[in-house]
Formats: C-alpha cells, structure tokens, sequence
C-alpha cells in the first residue's frame, strides 16, 4: 500500500502544468483561521478578491468566482448562455477542447467541431480564418456561441483570442464567444475586455499558484444578457444571484473561505510584480526551456513557434519511446513529476510545465532530471539540453527583482 505520508529529502519538483507550485505565502495565508461567512470580517475579503480579479482578467464587467474545479465554470459558462439544442462551434485543439465538448453535449447542446485540416495531431492553435468561413456560411445565424481554449494545458499551443474576436466581427455573427484561459490566466497575457471575449473561463491552480477548487467567469454586457434568455437548468451555477449578493462581499452558497484568503494572497503577488512582468517571465522561462529540447534535438509538440505556450513544453519522443516509460524513470529516480501525454498523444510526449512559483534553479533542476531520466530510457540525444538552458538563463536577465547581498 502506497504511503501517504511518505516524503523523500528535499522538495519534491512539481513541474506539471498545473496544479503548479503553492508558494510558502499562499500556503500560511490558507491557515488563517476560518471566519464567519457571513460576518463583515468576509465581506471586506470578498469585495476585495473580486476587485482583484477584475484586474487579472483585465476586465470591468463581473468575475463570478465559484468554489469548484474549471469543469465547472465550463458547464457555468454554457449554462447561464443557451438553451437546450442550441448549435455550438468548438474548435479542437487539443484534450481539453475536447472535454469541454463532450461536457457541452451531455448538457443537450448540438456541438459542431472544427479543427486545424492537417494530418498532424493536437500540433496547431485556432484557426479564426476558418471559424470566419463557418460562420460567413451560417446565414440564419443558428450558431450562438463559438468556443476555443487560450492555452490548450494538453499540447503547449497558445490560441490568438484577439484573431477569434476578429473572425467572428469579420463575419458580421452575433455568437457569443466563449474562452477557456484555465492555464493561460496569470501567465499568459490575456484581455477579456480588450479581445472581446463574452465568457472567460479559468481556475485556481494553474498561473493563480493556488491549490485546486476555485473557479472563474469572467462575463461581458452580451453575455449578461444573454443570460436572461438562457433556458438550460441552473441553480448552483446560476449569475444572477451571485451577482447580486456580491456587490457586498457575500456569495449565496457556501464559500471556500480559506482558498479565497490564498487568493488574495496570490493576486497581491502577481499585481505587486504587476501583469506584464509577469508575463514576461513566463515567456522568458520558456524559451529556455524550448532551446533545451531543441539541444536534445528532440520536436516540440507545438509546430507553430509563434504559438508557443509560455505556460508549459510538450516533449514529442522518438519512435518507439513510450514517453510515460520515461516519466517513470524521472519521477522514480529524480523525485521530478511531469504531465503525462493525453488522449490522442498519450503515450507519445510529456509535458514540463513551467508556470506559478517557479525560478531560474527550479527549471534548471526539472530539466536536469529530464535529461537524466531520456538517456537512462535509451533516448539518443543530439547534445546537452541542460547546457542549453544555462547559457539561455545566464544571458538573459532575470525580469523580476532578484536578491542583492548587502
């Protein structure tokens, strides 16, 4: 029987793309005493936590903040916008694209699925020229709602919202679009208001550097009034009556209290460093990651560099290298966790997330063990990914403020 309590020496290298790293801070302010969720003590936290997030959606209209996973606020977004048999554009670009429309059909929406035409699979990010040629071709305008994830958590492709938004306005549609950001947010650059966006979906655990069970939607004016006409059952996840009750502080179910101390906790970190030093970081990091692939000589799973994720690396093995094999030997040897490859490319890659509380160190540990770990698994490598990141992070500075001696 596996031991729950068993910790080797040293941290445990946690480099999956999500859940990412708690940082030390948001771990003592989960710790907090519970308070009365009713009480004013609460109302002072939650008028505050959603202020902050408005901040990090880059958005003026409402965030909705819910105590679940992010398959939740995907069904809240669905449900508080459509009515049952509704028609559904979703573009797959990767396995949780594909979750999120298999969700939307078990809740009786009729989901129409595009996705890149090349033979290559879960290698590319939206292509808005197609959803502009779909919806050009729907004259009724029977689509009510286009839906496409920011960063696909399962290939390492970052989708350009902005071309969506575009595309949509290009074909004179009035669908509403739905984005799912769960891995993007607070590490991707992402704007809901400045892109358009009807419905932003993301959670707790990924670029947030919380631990799983908060979720988000951020909505537009459209989308609150589509809202109003939506006919899909709704009680829990319903907008109106979180709403209402949050312009002072209070939700109308049970909040997850401590979670939300953590989460002011993270906002004040990442609006403290501010959004676009963070984002930069991000992309710094992985581009040192990306150069230590390339050095290996091994491809990376997304095929467009200008949509490479800043959030995590998929690692494609050869042939015939089952890359879970892999994983094994680097979680059993190196006490390092890396994302499994998923659905379609299970068995095929895996993927280092370098996202949340992470440093230059951090990575440089995680891709010490990958490297250890491919060349026990008989991977040939073409030169020393790990020299690679050290000469990348070496000569690039840091974009945040480091420690100075005295």
């Amino acid at each position: 029987m596996l031991r729950l309590d068993f910790h080797p020496t040293g941290r445990h290298f946690l480099q999956i793309p999500g859940p990412s790293p708690v940082p030390d801070r948001v771990l003592r302010a989960m710790s907090y005493p519970t308070i009365d969720h009713r009480g004013p003590e609460f109302a002072a936290l939650g008028l505050k936590v959603l202020a902050d997030m408005k901040k990090i959606f880059q958005t003026k209209q409402p965030v909705i903040i819910y105590p679940a996973s992010g398959t939740g606020a995907w069904e809240a977004a669905l449900v508080n916008t459509l009515s049952a048999g509704d028609h559904v554009l979703m573009y797959e670009t990767g396995h949780f694209a594909f979750l999120w429309q298999k969700l939307a059909t078990r809740l009786g929406l009729k989901t129409e699925v595009i996705s890149h035409p090349g033979a290559e699979v879960w290698r590319h990010g939206v292509q808005a020229s197609l959803i502009e040629a779909r919806l050009k071709a729907d004259t009724g305008h029977t689509i009510r709602a286009v839906c496409v994830v920011h960063n696909e958590t399962s290939t390492g492709v970052t989708s350009d919202i902005a071309a969506v938004r575009k595309a949509i306005d290009a074909a004179k549609h009035p669908a509403l679009l739905l984005v799912d950001t769960i891995s993007g947010l607070a590490s991707a650059d992402y704007r809901h208001d400045e892109w358009g966006v009807d419905v932003s979906i993301s959670g707790s655990q990924k670029g947030l550097m919380l631990p799983p069970g908060i979720s988000f939607n951020a909505v537009s004016a459209k989308a609150l009034e589509a809202s109003k006409k939506a006919t899909l059952p709704k009680a829990f996840w319903a907008w109106d009556e979180i709403i209402e009750m949050n312009k002072t502080g209070y939700w109308p179910s049970t909040p997850n209290t401590n979670l939300l101390y953590a989460l002011s906790e993270a906002c004040d970190m990442l609006l403290e460093h501010g959004l676009e030093t963070v984002f930069a970081r991000h992309q710094r990091w992985a581009k040192g990651m990306r150069a230590a692939v390339n050095a290996w000589g091994l491809q990376i799973q997304c095929a467009d560099a200008s949509l490479y994720s800043p959030v995590l690396t998929g690692v494609m093995m050869p042939q015939g290298i089952d890359a879970d094999a892999v994983r094994k030997i680097i979680y059993e040897r190196f006490d390092c966790s890396l994302g499994t490859g998923l659905g379609k490319v299970k068995g095929k890659m895996f993927r280092i997330g370098h996202l949340g509380d992470c440093n230059d160190l951090t990575l440089m540990a995680a891709l010490s063990g990958c490297e250890m770990g491919l060349k026990l698994a008989g991977v040939k490598l073409a030169g020393s990914g790990v020299q690679a990141a050290m000469d990348h992070f070496s000569s690039h500075a840091a974009v945040v403020p480091q420690r100075k001696a005295a």
